[in-house]
């Protein structure tokens, strides 16, 4: 055996785990891997040490229309907010009278930038009612006006002078998507923030001897937020139903293997152990070595993840709660709940996983609302609202609230002014800046963090309306996605240094933290 390939008995655990391990070889891989479901889940008791914490980063494919999600709600006659919105949003908009109102505290800075103080209320729309809860429980704040900056802008006269390096590609979908997974609008892709962050976070709050899957892990495939710079943490893909098997041998190697892991008998039993056996033979071609070291980690890994799944059977038992009914009673069985509910299993069956720090990716899509926005748009808060509150209520039940950060993000806003006449058929086109939203037990939550929009279309004094001739409401971000973002890294351990790695344009803009105006410190001192 290579010394790389060694796994020391530092302790009892480690010696029941090889001794089991030794036992079964020659039974063959996944035979190995169905026993070893059962004894890792069993040494699950004893978890590692330290304190956990993972990152879900929800994404919203397709520009979500903020505009109707976080909504002016004061009587017009004293709300210059609400005014511009009744004003601006056409057949789009949405009665004050059927928002949920939102309670602000009274020292929120939000309005200090564009509205000198004047607290403007606001509300959320009307299929979010599980959001709102949260929000006035204290549990999940927002952000205003975030999106893609290479640098900071701050007024439309600032944008049209031509004078400012602005993000490439503003307004297109898959542009917006890679920057915002990115962080780095003014440079070619190479590497997503999440990647450098776990690539950094991994080597520091990670054993080695511990960690047995990867520490980022997708819920919708393979995406450009989890990709590193030098493929030291390399992103695992889990669908919401389990791990993604080896195709051609059944669901889950039903056509393959028996109950108990064994070989079937048959054509296709016989073929997978061909497969397998082959994958485990040494070449001397390195990328076919290269190759079958990877089948070889991700059949193991689907062994880890399994066991971690058990475990969370497990947990369901004592604690006395089920994840499938938490979330039915929620609303929540929708593709969104599917990917969020599978993410709270996997930490609920965390020290099978063996990390401390541990970074999710998921998303949905159907926000390119270009046509019958009102209908449209308010199921997907629907099930933005009632998938977040089922994993908040699955979260606390499970005594994980505290160790979990979820936040959103999407392509861009979408214009203000809407693109036609019918309330039954309008929509919205692409634009800028939006709002996304926070929750977790390390959230300073009840509150609006950045500066809410003035939302006034064209050329009037104070305008963020990006645009020359255009008077459409493309609001100029006034909160850089590096500040956004920056906070969860902080969250997650990473220090002054590792920052600068991971957001090189941070720099740039205020500090969330040391400059009070920047107003994007929503992370709890203690959780810092």
């Amino acid at each position: 055996m290579k010394n790389h390939d060694k796994e020391f008995l530092r302790n009892r655990r480690d010696f029941i785990r090889q001794a089991a391990c030794a036992s079964l070889g020659v039974t063959g891989l996944v035979n190995a891997l169905a026993h070893m479901r059962l004894i890792t889940a069993a040494m699950a008791q004893s978890p590692p040490g330290g304190s956990y914490r993972a990152l879900v980063f929800l994404f919203l494919n397709g520009g979500n229309d903020a505009n109707n999600m976080l909504v002016p709600a004061g009587d017009p006659s004293t709300s210059m907010a609400r005014q511009d919105y009744d004003s601006g949003r056409g057949v789009i908009g949405i009665p004050r009278d059927q928002l949920i109102p939102i309670n602000l505290p009274e020292s929120t800075r939000a309005f200090h930038q564009h509205y000198a103080g004047s607290a403007q209320p606001l509300g959320f729309h009307p299929n979010m009612a599980g959001v709102a809860e949260l929000f006035n429980a204290g549990k999940l704040a927002a952000v205003a006006n975030v999106g893609t900056l290479a640098y900071p802008v701050g007024s439309r006269a600032a944008y049209n002078s031509g004078t400012i390096p602005l993000p490439s590609q503003l307004f297109s979908h898959s542009d917006q998507q890679t920057q915002w997974q990115s962080s780095l609008p003014d440079r070619l892709f190479s590497s997503g923030w999440g990647g450098r962050a776990a690539e950094l976070l991994h080597a520091s709050y990670n054993s080695p001897e511990a960690s047995k899957v990867s520490m980022s892990i997708s819920l919708a495939g393979v995406n450009s937020f989890q990709i590193g710079t030098h493929g030291s943490v390399v992103q695992y893909v889990v669908q919401p139903s389990g791990t993604v098997n080896i195709s051609g041998y059944g669901t889950n190697y039903s056509s393959a293997l028996n109950a108990d892991g064994s070989y079937q008998t048959g054509d296709t039993g016989k073929r997978f152990r061909a497969f397998e056996d082959v994958m485990r033979l040494t070449h001397d071609n390195l990328h076919e070595e290269e190759h079958n070291r990877i089948i070889r980690r991700a059949r193991a890994t689907e062994g880890i993840i399994g066991a971690a799944l058990t475990a969370a059977a497990a947990a369901e038992t004592s604690m006395g709660f089920n994840f499938n009914s938490i979330f039915t009673a929620a609303g929540a069985n929708h593709r969104l709940g599917d990917q969020l509910k599978m993410i709270a299993r996997l930490i609920a069956g965390r020290n099978l996983l063996g990390n401390q720090r541990q970074i999710y990716f998921c998303q949905v899509g159907g926000y390119d609302t270009h046509s019958t926005i009102l209908s449209s748009h308010g199921n997907l808060m629907t099930e933005l609202s009632t998938g977040l509150k089922a994993f908040h209520d699955v979260l606390e039940a499970s005594g994980t609230w505290n160790d979990v950060l979820t936040c959103t993000a999407s392509d861009f806003n979408r214009t203000f002014t809407p693109n036609g006449t019918s309330a039954a058929t309008a929509g919205s086109d692409h634009a800028w800046g939006s709002h996304a939203l926070m929750m977790g037990g390390g959230v300073k939550g009840g509150d609006v963090y950045g500066h809410f929009p003035l939302l006034k279309v064209g050329n009037v004094s104070g305008s963020l309306d990006a645009g020359n001739t255009t008077n459409r409401g493309r609001w100029v971000p006034t909160t850089s996605v590096d500040q956004y973002c920056s906070m969860m890294a902080r969250w997650m351990g990473a220090d002054s240094s590792s920052l600068g790695t991971i957001f090189p344009n941070l720099p740039r803009f205020d500090d969330p933290i040391g400059v009070e105006s920047a107003n994007i410190q929503f992370i709890k001192p203690e959780f810092l």
